[in-house]
Parts: structure tokens; sequence; C-alpha cells
């Protein structure tokens, strides 16, 4: 058979002699059709294995490379995305802030302007009194220049009675100069007094004019100050409603829950503002009603605040992941049918840290059968989260954690397929989609 063989491939591979040549001998070593053909063979196979090989590799590597890109895209844009919310919120802040500082000087420019108009008020008064007292002082004059002609005239008659004339010429003519120069005095000093008293109330005419041009100006400035900060609380609350609406909450209801949460009464931090007269009841104006109104608002804000971080508005995962199986009806992974899936799946590599969604108690950490590892976290106003299939467990049970604290590791204990985190949200006991508070949080924060 072998020489049938080498035969047939002596047409294609011919015998060959390979001469080796020392200094005493020469030997030859025969190549035979068949070792030619099959170290041929062997050379072709070796070098096609070789080709694969490194063909199999640069794909693995091309591959990887390409995951390891996109991932670090991925990465990229939601750090973006969260500096730009973070930014945008600081300016936000900001401008509340600033709108705050100019509210709070608007309220001193108008107390300092009431101040001033009492001043001016208690002024006029003043003016009225002394001019009550000069008129006074005038009518005991004249009534005093009365009396002192009764009295000249009474003389007069027992002086003539006595000697037959009352005065002399010359002494009548001395009385009438009297009596005039007595009355042109007083008249002079009437009309200085009139004219001082004329003189100082048009200076304060002028005064309460300026006084009241200052004050359309400062409610100018007011109005325009409250139509700012009006548009900016505006702005911020209608998002936050939406949130809360969004994740299947009535916003009334939590501020309400969150209110009774201060101290049991309806009231929150803010007090309304009132400004009075000693000694005068006045009813409330418009610029104290549109501030009562603003802080109002800002209270609401901040009750929105709270009611947020009690909330699970936020990601468990913040590592590179991604969406394996929503909440709903779907096919068992290991093929019992149909089954409802009460939360959602994020898939990543082992040891991914998850973090606490919101502030809250841990009422149970530890195995529970399918959920493998289990931290349950019981937060307000009847929520519940739950973080499944842990490799590790960082809290206990009646730990109390805020959001953003680390709580576990990513794993893959428990009925699974593979590694991932099982997450869920509860209220009263009943399972809701957790992105609804996922994609309402992304819409504001």
């Amino acid at each position: 058979m072998f020489q049938k063989l080498n035969h047939m491939l002596g047409k294609r591979f011919p015998d060959r002699r390979v001469f080796l040549r020392s200094d005493t001998e020469t030997r030859f070593i025969r190549l035979s059709p068949l070792a030619q053909f099959t170290a041929l063979t062997g050379s072709a196979v070796l070098v096609s294995w070789t080709i694969v090989a490194t063909a199999i590799l640069l794909m693995d590597s091309i591959g990887s490379g390409t995951v390891r890109e996109q991932a670090r895209r991925e990465q990229a844009a939601y750090e973006t995305r969260l500096n730009d919310l973070s930014q945008e919120r600081d300016i936000r802040a900001e401008e509340a802030v600033a709108a705050q500082e100019r509210f709070n000087i608007a309220l001193r420019e108008v107390s300092q302007m009431q101040s001033a108009l009492l001043n001016s008020e208690e002024r006029r008064r003043e003016l009225e009194t002394g001019v009550s007292v000069i008129q006074g002082t005038l009518s005991d004059m004249i009534a005093e220049r009365d009396q002192a002609q009764q009295a000249v005239e009474t003389l007069s008659a027992s002086l003539e009675d006595v000697t037959g004339s009352a005065r002399t010429e010359q002494g009548r003519a001395q009385d009438t100069e009297n009596t005039l120069d007595f009355l042109t005095s007083a008249l002079v000093e009437t009309a200085i007094e009139r004219d001082s008293i004329q003189r100082t109330s048009d200076a304060h005419e002028d005064e309460v004019q300026q006084l009241e041009s200052e004050i359309r100006l400062s409610a100018d400035r007011n109005d325009q100050i409250f139509r700012q900060l009006e548009d900016a609380l505006s702005v911020s609350v209608e998002p936050l409603e939406g949130m809360f609406r969004a994740a299947g909450h009535n916003p009334e209801t939590l501020i309400g829950q969150v209110r009774r949460g201060y101290s049991g009464q309806g009231g929150g931090p803010l007090s309304p503002i009132s400004f009075s007269l000693p000694g005068i009841d006045t009813l409330p104006d418009p610029d104290t009603t549109r501030a009562n109104a603003i802080l109002r608002e800002m209270d609401r804000i901040n009750l929105y605040r709270i009611a947020a971080e009690q909330l699970p508005f936020a990601n468990p995962v913040r590592n590179s992941f991604r969406f394996t199986s929503p909440f709903g009806m779907r096919s068992d992974p290991r093929g019992a049918g149909r089954r409802m899936h009460n939360g959602v799946d994020f898939a990543g590599p082992t040891g991914t840290p998850i973090y606490a969604t919101a502030d809250g108690v841990v009422t149970f950490a530890g195995w529970q059968s399918g959920y493998g590892r289990l931290v349950k976290i019981q937060h307000e106003f009847g929520v519940e989260t739950r973080y499944a299939h842990n490799s590790r467990i960082r809290v206990q049970a009646g730990q109390r954690v805020s959001r953003g604290d680390r709580i576990s590791d990513m794993g893959a204990s428990g009925r699974v397929t593979g590694t991932h985190l099982h997450y869920e949200i509860r209220i009263n006991g009943n399972p809701i989609n957790p992105m609804n508070y996922i994609r309402a949080a992304n819409d504001v924060f």
C-alpha cells in the first residue's frame, strides 16, 4: 500500500536526496514522495492553524476594545449630563438666593420709607400744634387789649366825673399813638410768624412730594423683584410637581404629610410678614400680600425638597451597566412559563457598588430564598426598596442610611442566570415600576 502511494505521489513529488558533507565523508538522506507529502501537509496545517488562531485573537481584542470604548463613551456622556444638571441646579439655587437677597433689600427700603412717612406725619402734627398755639396767643393778646380798652374807658369816665374832662388833648393823642404802636407791633410779629409757618409748611410739602416719588420708584422696583421671584418660583415648582405625579404620588398629599412631620401642626417653617404702626390698625397692603404668597411658595419648595430626599428618586447603580429585564410580565429565564417580574434588572460586573436611593432604615439584610442576599430599606410615605442577588451586604438590619450610601455589591446569589441587581420599589407592600421614579428624577435633577 505504501509503495502504491509512493508511486502515485512520485509524479508530483519525485525522490529527492539531501547531501550532508563533512571534512571526512559525504552522506545523503533520501526523501521519499510520501515523506515530502507528509512534511508539506504538516507545514500547511501548522500555517493554517497559526493564521486562524491569530485571527481569533485579533477579533477578540478588537471586540473587547470596542466594548470598553463604548462603555467609556457612555460613562463620559452620563458624567457630562450629571455635571450639566449639577451646574443648572447651582445656577437655580444662586438665582433663588439672589432673588431672596433682593427681596430682603426691598423690604428694608419699604420699612425705611414707612418710618420716614411716620416722621413726616409727626412733624406735620407738630406744625399744626404750633399754629394752634400761635392762634391761641393772638386770641389772648386781643382779649387783653379789649380788657385794657375797657379799663381805659372806665378810668376816663371816673376822671371825667371828678375833673369834668377825661384827658387833655395831648393825653388822648398819646394814648392813640401808643395803641397804634402796639397794634402795629402785634401785626408785624403775627405776619413774621405766619410767613415762617408758611415756609416750614412749603418745605414739608416738598419733602412729602419727594417721599411720595421715592415710594413710587420703590414700588416699581418691588413689583419687578416680585415678578422675578414669582417667575423663578413658578419655574422651580412645576417640574417638582410633575416629578411627583410621574412617580404616582399626589403632591398635595405629600406636602400635608411633610408639614405634619414638623411639629404636628399645619404650618411650615416660614412665617408670614406683617407690618403695623403703633396705635394704628391697617389692612395688609398689596406688597405684603405678594410677599406672603412668595413665602408660601418658598415653603412649598422646601417641603418638596424634604419629600424628594425621602423618596427613591435616584439610580442604585452608578457604574457602567445595562438594563436586562423591565418591570412586568415576562418569560421565566429558567423556563417556568410567564411570570410577573416585580422590579428591574441592572447587569454589570461582580462587585459593582450598589447605593441606597433614598433616606431610610434597613429592615432586612440577609439571605431570602430566590432573592439570594437581599437588602430591604423602609422609607417615608409607606415606600420600601429591595436590592437582591448581591455578592456582599455592607449594612445591618436597624441601620439608618442616607441616599448615596453604599449598601451592597452586585452578585449572582439566589435564583439567577447571571450577575445582576434586581431592584424593586413597593408602596404599602404593592410593587410598582421603579423606572417611574428613575425617569422622573432624570427629568428634574
